[in-house]
């Protein structure tokens, strides 16, 4: 809210260099405010009694727009790459699988590990497990069993994130 907008009885009121000048009614901070050529800007509307700045409106919402974009770009996105194997995989597979796993890792994303089964293979889903534990096993330098192996259908998935 600002200028006109703010309806509260009294203020406390902030001056354009930042010090304080106390509780003063509304009234009296609109004409401070206009007396500065600024804006009377209202910044936390739930404290008791309401605090207002006098500031210039334009140049303020540019800079929160500013610290917003700035935020955005610290922001680092997750993503959750996934690394599908059958329990019939040969040695050299698994190793180029693994490697790309940790690729993956490395780059601070997620790595989902799926084993699935086709036909006949469902019944032997018990005797595959262990290639999810091998691959656990062979990451754990670089990364940590963030789900561990649960049967989802016709897979068997995992999750593995990097180790802090």
């Amino acid at each position: 809210m600002i200028n006109e907008q703010i309806k509260d009885k009294e203020v406390r009121l902030i001056g354009p260099d930042g010090e304080q000048l106390g509780i003063v009614s509304s009234r009296e901070a609109l004409k401070r405010a206009e007396e500065a050529e600024l804006d009377l800007v209202k910044i936390a509307p739930k404290a008791k009694p309401p605090v207002c700045k006098i500031i210039d409106y334009g140049k303020y919402r540019y800079e929160l727009a500013r610290k917003e974009k700035e935020a955005k770009k610290k922001q680092k996105t997750v993503e959750v790459k996934e690394i599908r194997l059958s329990p019939n995989i040969e040695a050299n597979d698994l190793n180029t699988k693994m490697n790309s796993a940790r690729k993956f890792l490395a780059k601070g994303n997620k790595v989902k590990v799926t084993l699935r089964f086709r036909g006949r293979e469902m019944a032997h889903m018990n005797s595959s497990k262990h290639i999810l534990d091998d691959i656990a096993k062979e990451l754990e330098e670089v990364a940590v069993v963030e789900k561990a192996p649960k049967v989802e259908g016709r897979s068997v998935s995992m999750v593995l994130a990097e180790k802090k």
